[in-house]
């Protein structure tokens, strides 16, 4: 690791105290290079980080954390935070299991007062931890940092409109036009507004004394010198958003100019009401390539792992594509992840049935089943983790109603970089409990595409998952030898006399593939069931009694994904219905009741217990 004048010698955000001003300038060059040097080799968020520098070394220059509270939107821009207060040394494992995040996490540093992984949670968090500090008399300043990206969503909105005056609260929108997707809609537009106001800060500060200071004389007077300083307002600077509700403005400065950050922040302490400072910064700054291309350096992967080309998503996104060219019923629909769920040329071949709505996953669940209630094919595609968000709209505006709403549940399974906050663990459990809902878990190109022209027939909602992966030829090859095979359902390499089948579904195939030859190997004659359709459950089980060799003993159901009401729950009820299966024991290999939060040294699915050896023991120990 190579050596810096300064950054060698912080280890807290006392450290950091102690240096000059004047080393600011070097010192952010030094984290720059660390930055880049580290997150080429680990993977991870670059872009965003490169561009918060300043601004973290400002806020720790002028508040004090772990006493000031420090909360950052999603977290992914919270590197240099890591840093300053004392996790520069664990950058090696950054984003792997057991080591350190990706985002803010509370168990990780007594500096990190709330965990983070998804956007839109902060400013609500802020306004608990700054009421509590009030409650208590506690004179604790609370520092909320939200990428403009956020706005795009509602919680950031609806925790706005609760915000009070008499907090000590500091809202610092950061503004970098980007938050994976370049940011859209009218929020956006309101920023850039803002923004090319250059006379309006200056005027601000030249006015607010004298408007201020109009005297009021009896309640006779009161309305019309209200009126009045709202006239004066308005016609001098322009009052936007965030005063109109009742918050004072700062801004909008060079968020990467580190003498004009100190002087503002050292301003907004002062004030001693809830205020916004609006900064603008350069995501990518420091490194060119993240500069030029700041959306393909969001997030990198490590050093010499290859990029995924044609995986599930881009798959997905293709074929729905060409569907629409000859269907013009399909739409569509993105929350501000165009290129993360494969998108892209649907975007740019269909530009008007394609719809980004921002990060706002609840607005793009019911504003698909508008455009599905009024006769279209809507598609949204969405992380498996995120869609956890608009359940609310999945239960009440799309199933009550059974209107024909697809969604594509992409990133599906565990995640080894993001971890816990991005795992897709929970859709199958929590869709299996929605009435008319149908769930796809294709793992070939042919099954994805099959499971699509499905939807499409489908008057009612479905689920296609899939993970962020590519197609394993081995999985198609042992699974679609007989081409006039139905493409979709259930499918099953089970030979003759075969006494336990393991049963699976998504990318958990491949680790029953390797167990299945071990098992096999040692003379345990061993099948699989493929399961490509979930739900009905009553179908899926049909389907699997069909396929099951009459000598089965044994039935091992893997599950990458939580054990609580899934798939194997759903099955094994279905199963205790029917005569055939009263004589076969089942074991279950899935997460258990935890989040699978990482172990160093242990690959995510070896941390949450489905492993090869599992598979192994289970069938030795029944058979």
């Amino acid at each position: 690791m190579s050596s810096y004048k300064y950054l060698d010698k912080i280890n807290n955000p006392s450290d950091l105290k102690k240096l000059p001003s004047e080393a600011m300038g070097e010192l952010s060059s030094e984290i720059r290079d660390f930055l880049v040097e580290n997150v080429r080799k680990t993977g991870g968020h670059l872009a965003s980080n490169l561009g918060t520098v300043e601004l973290i070394l400002a806020m720790h220059r002028v508040f004090d954390s772990p006493k000031d509270h420090f909360i950052f939107d999603v977290g992914h821009q919270a590197y240099t935070h890591k840093i300053l207060t004392g996790r520069k040394n664990e950058f090696e494992n950054l984003r792997k299991p057991g080591g350190l995040s990706g985002f803010t996490k509370r168990s990780e540093s007594e500096h990190d007062p709330f965990g983070a992984g998804h956007s839109g949670t902060s400013l609500s968090a802020s306004l608990g931890f700054a009421m509590s500090d009030k409650i208590n008399s506690s004179d604790a300043f609370t520092v909320c940092v939200i990428g403009d990206g956020a706005y795009t969503g509602g919680m950031i909105h609806e925790a706005l409109n609760n915000c009070k005056k008499n907090l000590k609260l500091i809202i610092i929108l950061n503004e970098n036009e980007m938050s994976i997707s370049k940011n859209i809609g009218g929020f956006a537009k309101q920023i850039a507004k803002i923004r090319s106001k250059k006379s309006y800060y200056k005027v601000k500060d030249a006015t607010r004394s004298v408007i201020d200071h109009i005297p009021i004389i009896g309640h006779a007077a009161f309305a019309l010198v209200r009126d009045t300083k709202q006239t004066i307002k308005n016609a001098m600077y322009d009052s936007n958003y965030f005063e109109e509700i009742g918050l004072y403005y700062l801004g909008p400065v060079d968020g990467n100019d580190y003498d004009a950050l100190e002087d503002i922040l050292q301003i907004a302490k002062g004030l001693n009401t809830s205020c916004v400072i609006h900064t603008v910064t350069k995501k990518g700054k420091g490194y060119r390539p993240a500069e030029q291309s700041p959306d393909d350096y969001h997030s990198i992967l490590p050093q010499g792992k290859p990029k995924l080309h044609n995986n599930f998503s881009i798959l997905a996104g293709n074929y729905l594509c060409e569907s629409a060219k000859t269907d013009s019923r399909i739409c569509a629909v993105t929350a501000a992840m165009t290129k993360g769920t494969g998108l892209s040329k649907f975007a740019n071949d269909i530009p008007a049935r394609f719809f980004d709505v921002g990060i706002a996953e609840e607005h793009a669940v019911t504003f698909c089943a508008g455009l599905a209630a009024n006769g279209m094919k809507p598609f949204f595609a969405v992380y498996s983790s995120f869609l956890q968000r608009a359940y609310d709209n999945i239960i009440h505006d799309v199933a009550l109603q059974n209107l024909p709403v697809t969604f594509l549940v992409d990133r599906a399974g565990l995640s080894s970089g993001d971890g816990a906050t991005h795992h897709g663990i929970f859709d199958v459990s929590f869709l299996s409990g929605i009435p008319n809902m149908t769930i796809y878990t294709p793992i070939t190109a042919k099954a994805l595409k099959s499971a699509i022209d499905e939807a499409l027939k489908l008057n009612s909602p479905c689920a296609i998952r899939y993970p962020n992966d590519t197609e394993n030829s081995e999985i198609s090859d042992k699974f679609y030898k007989d081409v006039k095979a139905s493409p979709l359902g259930a499918k099953s390499d089970c030979r003759e006399g075969c006494e336990c089948v393991i049963m699976t579904y998504g990318a958990s195939v491949k680790i029953a593939m390797k167990a299945e030859k071990i098992l096999c190997d040692g003379g345990i004659n061993t099948g699989i069931i493929l399961l490509e359709k979930l739900k009905p459950y009553e179908e899926c089980a049909d389907n699997i009694e069909k396929l099951l060799p009459p000598s089965v003993k044994l039935i091992i159901f893997v599950e990458e994904g939580i054990k609580n009401g899934a798939a194997a729950a759903a099955l094994s009820e279905q199963f205790s219905l029917r005569e055939k299966f009263h004589s076969i024991k089942i074991s279950v290999i899935a997460i258990e009741d935890n989040f699978v939060l990482g172990e160093k040294g242990r690959s995510m699915l070896e941390s949450a217990g489905i492993t090869v050896e599992r598979i192994v023991e289970a069938a030795k120990k029944h058979l």
